[in-house]
């Protein structure tokens, strides 16, 4: 799954939250489907997909979006959806 941001503030901020709880991610390139202001995104495993929203949404962490990739193209997952 890959988080994409509107700015790399937002972006630093997510990774050093996520390390913090121990989440397994990788910083990447935004691929160039998916529209955003900033040039890094967070990858991290779909398994752990209701934590990385929990974090978010407490922290106030401001993103583009949630990515699940299918086959070739990133499908936008919803904060709000249920796992």
């Amino acid at each position: 799954m890959l988080i994409a941001f509107d700015s790399t503030q937002q972006a630093l901020r997510a990774e050093m939250l996520l390390e913090y709880a121990d989440i397994e991610i990788d910083i990447r390139p935004t691929p160039k489907e998916i529209t955003a202001g900033c040039a890094l995104s967070i990858e991290f495993p779909q398994d752990q997909l209701r934590e990385v929203k929990h974090i978010i949404v407490s922290e106030h962490v401001e993103i583009r979006g949630l990515y699940l990739k299918e086959q070739d193209k990133y499908v936008n997952i919803k904060l709000d959806d249920s796992e």
